[in-house]
């Protein structure tokens, strides 16, 4: 049993930084991946980043590499997603996930078992 719980969303300027976390609570960090996805007003979530667990290959969608990084402290059990150069079009809620096979990354929100609350990133000026 997990609990995942996003937070460091909030309002910034187009160009801006905002770094999300994740904490993980109900089992240690270490032997989950975990996946970042987004959802904007009236389009599909989209999944956005993965970090696996062992070796820690990082996936990012086209659209943020150069722009997000997602880093894990699993001393802390979180994960953590830094989003620079930031655009309107990054504007959506923002939510982590744990995939059914727990190790593994995937593009699909249907690979994932444990969600988050979700966590707004707005870009406005």
């Amino acid at each position: 049993q997990l609990q995942l719980v996003e937070s460091g969303g909030g309002l910034v300027q187009p160009g801006g930084s905002l770094r999300l976390s994740c904490a993980v609570s109900g089992d240690t960090l270490d032997y989950y991946a975990i996946g970042w996805f987004r959802q904007a007003p009236g389009k599909e979530r989209e999944g956005v980043s993965c970090i696996t667990s062992g070796y820690y290959a990082e996936y990012y969608i086209d659209s943020v590499k150069g722009r997000f990084t997602i880093s894990r402290d699993n001393a802390k059990n979180t994960v953590y997603l830094q989003m620079n150069s930031l655009r309107p079009g990054d504007t959506a809620v923002y939510y982590c996930a744990v995939p059914t096979e727990r190790y593994y990354c995937s593009g699909s929100q249907s690979a994932y078992y444990y969600w988050g609350q979700g966590t707004q990133v707005t870009v406005s000026s």
